[in-house]
Protein backbone atom coordinates (compact mmCIF):
# COMPACT_ATOMS: atom_id res chain seq x y z
CA UNK A 1 0.00 0.00 0.00
CA UNK A 2 1.20 3.50 -0.89
CA UNK A 3 0.03 7.07 -0.35
CA UNK A 4 0.79 8.68 -3.70
CA UNK A 5 3.23 11.06 -2.02
CA UNK A 6 6.42 10.78 -4.06
CA UNK A 7 9.45 10.65 -1.77
CA UNK A 8 12.19 10.68 -4.38
CA UNK A 9 12.79 11.37 -8.04
CA UNK A 10 14.78 8.44 -9.35
CA UNK A 11 16.51 7.92 -12.69
CA UNK A 12 16.09 4.84 -14.84
CA UNK A 13 19.67 3.57 -14.99
CA UNK A 14 18.99 0.42 -17.00
CA UNK A 15 16.13 -1.20 -18.90
CA UNK A 16 16.24 -4.33 -21.01
CA UNK A 17 13.92 -7.07 -22.20
CA UNK A 18 13.85 -10.11 -19.92
CA UNK A 19 11.57 -13.15 -20.22
CA UNK A 20 8.91 -11.21 -22.12
CA UNK A 21 8.91 -8.47 -19.47
CA UNK A 22 11.59 -5.96 -18.56
CA UNK A 23 14.47 -5.82 -16.11
CA UNK A 24 14.69 -2.32 -14.66
CA UNK A 25 17.30 -0.66 -12.49
CA UNK A 26 16.37 2.65 -10.87
CA UNK A 27 18.97 4.92 -9.28
CA UNK A 28 17.26 6.24 -6.15
CA UNK A 29 19.82 6.51 -3.32
CA UNK A 30 17.44 7.64 -0.55
CA UNK A 31 14.94 4.89 -1.28
CA UNK A 32 17.63 2.25 -1.79
CA UNK A 33 19.08 3.08 1.64
CA UNK A 34 15.71 2.32 3.27
CA UNK A 35 14.64 -0.62 1.11
CA UNK A 36 15.33 -4.34 1.36
CA UNK A 37 15.14 -7.10 -1.23
CA UNK A 38 11.51 -8.19 -1.42
CA UNK A 39 10.08 -4.77 -0.55
CA UNK A 40 7.31 -3.21 -2.59
CA UNK A 41 8.31 0.00 -4.35
CA UNK A 42 6.09 2.13 -6.59
CA UNK A 43 7.77 3.32 -9.79
CA UNK A 44 5.54 5.82 -11.61
CA UNK A 45 2.64 4.31 -9.69
CA UNK A 46 3.42 0.65 -10.50
CA UNK A 47 4.01 -1.62 -7.52
CA UNK A 48 7.19 -3.61 -8.16
CA UNK A 49 9.24 -5.92 -5.96
CA UNK A 50 12.86 -5.01 -5.29
CA UNK A 51 15.05 -7.90 -6.48
CA UNK A 52 18.49 -6.43 -5.73
CA UNK A 53 20.08 -3.37 -4.14
CA UNK A 54 23.51 -1.97 -4.95
CA UNK A 55 25.19 1.45 -4.65
CA UNK A 56 21.99 3.50 -4.59
CA UNK A 57 20.28 1.36 -7.24
CA UNK A 58 17.15 -0.78 -6.91
CA UNK A 59 16.58 -3.59 -9.42
CA UNK A 60 13.15 -4.88 -10.46
CA UNK A 61 11.68 -7.46 -12.81
CA UNK A 62 8.47 -6.26 -14.49
CA UNK A 63 6.46 -9.23 -15.80
CA UNK A 64 4.69 -9.18 -19.20
CA UNK A 65 1.32 -8.37 -17.58
CA UNK A 66 2.81 -5.24 -15.98
CA UNK A 67 4.39 -4.15 -19.28
CA UNK A 68 1.05 -4.60 -21.12
CA UNK A 69 -0.94 -2.56 -18.59
CA UNK A 70 1.47 0.29 -17.80
CA UNK A 71 3.96 2.70 -19.33
CA UNK A 72 7.00 0.93 -17.87
CA UNK A 73 7.87 -0.68 -21.21
CA UNK A 74 8.14 2.73 -22.88
CA UNK A 75 10.55 4.26 -20.37
CA UNK A 76 14.04 5.03 -21.66
CA UNK A 77 17.37 5.01 -19.88
CA UNK A 78 18.07 8.34 -18.17
CA UNK A 79 14.38 9.16 -17.72
CA UNK A 80 13.26 10.44 -14.32
CA UNK A 81 10.69 8.35 -12.43
CA UNK A 82 8.54 8.88 -9.34
CA UNK A 83 9.62 6.61 -6.47
CA UNK A 84 7.69 5.73 -3.32
CA UNK A 85 8.38 2.97 -0.80
CA UNK A 86 5.36 1.12 0.63
CA UNK A 87 3.95 2.65 3.80
CA UNK A 88 4.76 1.03 7.12
CA UNK A 89 2.70 0.96 10.30
CA UNK A 90 2.87 4.39 11.89
CA UNK A 91 3.76 6.24 8.66
CA UNK A 92 1.81 9.39 7.89
CA UNK A 93 -0.88 9.01 5.22
CA UNK A 94 -0.49 12.28 3.35
CA UNK A 95 -2.19 11.42 0.05
CA UNK A 96 -4.80 8.67 -0.26
CA UNK A 97 -4.81 4.86 -0.29
CA UNK A 98 -2.92 3.79 -3.42
CA UNK A 99 -2.39 0.13 -4.27
CA UNK A 100 0.15 0.51 -7.04
CA UNK A 101 -2.15 -1.49 -9.33
CA UNK A 102 -2.46 0.57 -12.50
CA UNK A 103 -6.02 0.54 -13.87
CA UNK A 104 -5.25 2.02 -17.28
CA UNK A 105 -2.87 4.12 -19.31
CA UNK A 106 -4.26 7.59 -20.00
CA UNK A 107 -2.97 10.35 -22.30
CA UNK A 108 -2.27 13.97 -21.54
CA UNK A 109 -4.84 15.99 -23.46
CA UNK A 110 -3.68 19.50 -22.57
CA UNK A 111 -1.36 21.39 -20.22
CA UNK A 112 -2.11 25.02 -19.40
CA UNK A 113 -0.50 27.49 -17.03
CA UNK A 114 -2.77 28.40 -14.13
CA UNK A 115 -1.31 30.90 -11.69
CA UNK A 116 2.00 29.44 -10.48
CA UNK A 117 0.87 25.91 -11.32
CA UNK A 118 -0.60 23.95 -14.19
CA UNK A 119 -4.06 22.69 -15.12
CA UNK A 120 -3.76 19.35 -16.87
CA UNK A 121 -6.49 17.42 -18.67
CA UNK A 122 -5.94 13.67 -18.85
CA UNK A 123 -7.85 11.54 -21.36
CA UNK A 124 -8.96 8.36 -19.60
CA UNK A 125 -11.08 5.30 -20.42
CA UNK A 126 -14.60 5.01 -19.05
CA UNK A 127 -13.56 2.35 -16.53
CA UNK A 128 -11.40 5.00 -14.81
CA UNK A 129 -13.65 8.02 -15.41
CA UNK A 130 -16.57 6.29 -13.70
CA UNK A 131 -14.67 6.66 -10.40
CA UNK A 132 -13.70 10.29 -10.94
CA UNK A 133 -15.61 12.93 -9.04
CA UNK A 134 -14.79 16.58 -8.52
CA UNK A 135 -12.60 16.90 -5.39
CA UNK A 136 -12.07 13.12 -5.35
CA UNK A 137 -8.69 11.36 -5.56
CA UNK A 138 -6.84 9.98 -8.59
CA UNK A 139 -3.28 8.74 -9.03
CA UNK A 140 -1.30 9.88 -12.10
CA UNK A 141 2.13 8.26 -12.55
CA UNK A 142 2.12 7.44 -8.85
CA UNK A 143 1.20 10.95 -7.66
CA UNK A 144 -1.89 11.41 -5.47
CA UNK A 145 -3.92 14.25 -6.99
CA UNK A 146 -7.31 15.87 -6.53
CA UNK A 147 -9.72 15.83 -9.46
CA UNK A 148 -10.54 19.43 -10.34
CA UNK A 149 -13.04 18.75 -13.13
CA UNK A 150 -14.59 15.81 -14.98
CA UNK A 151 -15.34 16.01 -18.71
CA UNK A 152 -16.90 13.44 -21.06
CA UNK A 153 -13.60 11.74 -21.96
CA UNK A 154 -11.12 13.26 -19.51
CA UNK A 155 -10.52 14.68 -16.05
CA UNK A 156 -8.53 17.72 -14.98
CA UNK A 157 -6.06 18.13 -12.14
CA UNK A 158 -4.48 21.32 -10.82
CA UNK A 159 -0.77 20.93 -10.14
CA UNK A 160 0.73 23.17 -7.47
CA UNK A 161 4.39 24.32 -7.55
CA UNK A 162 5.49 21.79 -4.90
CA UNK A 163 4.10 18.86 -6.91
CA UNK A 164 5.80 20.16 -10.04
CA UNK A 165 9.15 20.41 -8.22
CA UNK A 166 8.92 17.04 -6.41
CA UNK A 167 7.62 14.79 -9.21
CA UNK A 168 7.98 14.09 -12.93
CA UNK A 169 4.67 15.84 -13.65
CA UNK A 170 6.49 19.08 -14.47
CA UNK A 171 7.50 17.50 -17.80
CA UNK A 172 3.98 16.55 -18.94
CA UNK A 173 3.25 17.27 -22.60
CA UNK A 174 0.11 16.63 -24.70
CA UNK A 175 0.06 13.08 -26.02
CA UNK A 176 2.26 11.63 -23.28
CA UNK A 177 0.96 8.35 -21.78
CA UNK A 178 0.56 8.19 -18.00
CA UNK A 179 -0.32 5.46 -15.51
CA UNK A 180 -3.72 5.91 -13.87
CA UNK A 181 -5.11 4.35 -10.71
CA UNK A 182 -8.65 5.16 -9.60
CA UNK A 183 -9.47 5.56 -5.92
CA UNK A 184 -9.85 2.03 -4.49
CA UNK A 185 -12.44 3.27 -1.96
CA UNK A 186 -14.72 4.32 -4.84
CA UNK A 187 -14.44 0.79 -6.26
CA UNK A 188 -15.46 -0.75 -2.93
CA UNK A 189 -18.44 1.60 -2.62
CA UNK A 190 -19.61 0.69 -6.12
CA UNK A 191 -19.28 -3.02 -5.35
CA UNK A 192 -21.19 -2.75 -2.08
CA UNK A 193 -24.01 -0.75 -3.68
CA UNK A 194 -24.26 -3.21 -6.58
CA UNK A 195 -24.58 -6.13 -4.16
CA UNK A 196 -27.09 -4.33 -1.94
Amino acid sequence: MFTGIVRELGVLAETKEAAGGRALVVHAPESAARAAVGDSVAINGCCLTATALKAGDIAFQAVPETIRRTTLGTLERGERVNVELAIRAGDELGGHYVQGHVDAVGRIQSVEAEGEGLRVFVEAPEDVLRYCVEKGSITVDGVSLTVAEVAEDAFAVALVPHTLAATTLSSLQPGRPVNLEADVLAKYVERLIARG
